[in-house]
């Protein structure tokens, strides 16, 4: 299994999970997709997602919290690797069915995945879609 989602996430060649969205459907929970977005570079750092409660506590707490669809719990992201990432602001969409956090992270780093040296990447958005559909790492 490890070596499944090491090449997965290390890889370099594409696996899209098409089925991630029908996947959080049946969990039953009601959320929102999120996009995180760096306040100081624009960059996209993460997509998740919020329920009612991580939205409050997103704005109460002023850090970012998702609703793990894996775990089915609140998600402080950073909480146990130190990645906090520091809300500046909440925006919703037109429709209201998506929000865009902006966050300033505390340590440069976002992903759980680790870059070469140890540390954690700065997005989780890391790798290029080439023409032939390989993927080329900017952060390894």
């Amino acid at each position: 299994m490890e070596w499944m989602n090491r090449e997965l996430e290390e890889g370099d060649s594409l696996q899209l999970d098409f089925t991630k969205i029908a996947d959080v459907a049946k969990t039953g929970e009601a959320v929102v997709p999120v996009v995180v977005q760096d306040a100081a570079t624009g960059d996209v750092l993460i997509v998740a997602y919020a329920n009612e409660a991580a939205l409050r506590a997103t704005l109460r707490e002023k850090i970012a919290v998702f609703w793990s669809t894996s775990r089915n719990e609140l998600w402080r992201k950073g909480a146990s690797s130190g990645d906090l990432l520091d809300l500046e602001a909440v925006f919703v969409n037109c429709e209201q069915n998506s929000l865009l956090y902006r966050v300033r992270p505390r340590t440069g780093g976002c992903c759980h995945t680790r870059q070469a040296d140890g540390q954690s990447r700065p997005t989780c958005y890391y790798r290029v879609v080439e023409e032939d559909g390989r993927l080329r790492n900017l952060h390894p």
